[in-house]
């Protein structure tokens, strides 16, 4: 069945905004979070069999697809990734769920680790999708990494820079950075990719994706230097694109062991987009840890 025939369509409204997700399944509970610029469609390869063993849902972050767009600050608190896993924790707490697993891609694997940082004793497994921590990652840059992430850079510009530049030509940009960070040809799917334009021509969305990168360079630092003495105490799982620039450039698993105390990792194939250039693999890599 396709995910969006199999997966109804919600929203809940939360304290500072609605978010949207889709759900579907039995079982325990485990949350889904896209990345940068996408929305909860890139799970759609894989979203259904995990329905089959788990009750899944699939949310937009705050900013992106159909869920709200709240004004931002001075600071870029309203997009920071605290604000962003309040969202998400108030969302499983309104449907019921107390603890729950969690997977996230991108952004949202940055959303799933401030979830677990304060949220820990909700979240009770992580597994993070082609990336290395924040703070690592920026606190190691070089040229190749300017080169290969020049949006963190990019996107950080006061408004309304970046803003204006894409909003110029949104498909332009969205297919630019789709072509260059998958490996895989036809691994996004022409529906998928709709989905994902749909919602990215949206200058509100323009503009909260900025401000979601502008808070990683910013409010979301803070906060990673104030936890840095504490380890994450749940198991988490480290999923990357074998030819993707995160797996050709990092120890993955070595990054991620400094920020939690259980660690485990693989490689799957192609680069970036793990849940669409490799879903049998990564379907099995997940469905192995989450159990």
């Amino acid at each position: 069945m396709q995910y969006t025939d199999m997966f109804s369509l919600e929203t809940h409204d939360g304290d500072e905004t609605s978010i949207s997700y889709r759900i579907a399944g039995d079982g325990p509970p485990l949350l889904l979070l896209h990345g940068f610029p996408q929305t909860n469609m890139m799970w759609h390869k894989i979203a259904p069999a995990l329905a089959e063993r788990y009750t899944v849902v699939a949310a937009d972050l705050r900013g992106y697809g159909d869920s709200g767009h709240p004004a931002s600050d001075a600071a870029h608190a309203p997009y920071s990734k605290r604000a962003m896993a309040a969202d998400m924790a108030g969302l499983m707490r309104g449907l019921g769920h107390d603890s729950f697993m969690v997977a996230g891609h991108d952004r949202g694997g940055r959303v799933a680790h401030r979830l677990a940082r304060d949220h820990g004793d909700c979240v009770t497994r992580i597994a993070v999708l082609d990336i290395a921590p924040t703070a690592a990652m920026y606190g190691q840059t070089d040229m190749r990494f300017a080169t290969a992430y020049y949006h963190w850079f990019f996107l950080i510009q006061p408004a309304p820079l970046p803003e204006q530049m894409i909003g110029a030509d949104p498909e332009f940009y969205l297919r630019s950075k789709c072509g260059q960070w998958g490996r895989t040809e036809g691994a996004i799917t022409d529906e998928a990719f709709a989905d994902y334009l749909r919602c990215f021509r949206r200058q509100e969305t323009i503009h909260t994706m900025c401000e979601d990168y502008r808070a990683a360079a910013t409010i979301d630092l803070e906060h990673d230097a104030a936890d840095s003495d504490a380890r994450l105490a749940m198991p988490l799982l480290a999923i990357w694109g074998e030819v993707g620039f995160v797996g050709s450039n990092y120890d993955v698993i070595a990054e991620w062991k400094k920020v939690a105390q259980d660690v485990s990792g693989t490689a799957v194939p192609g680069g970036h987009y793990c849940a669409e250039e490799a879903p049998d693999e990564t379907l099995a890599a997940l469905t192995a840890f989450f159990g």
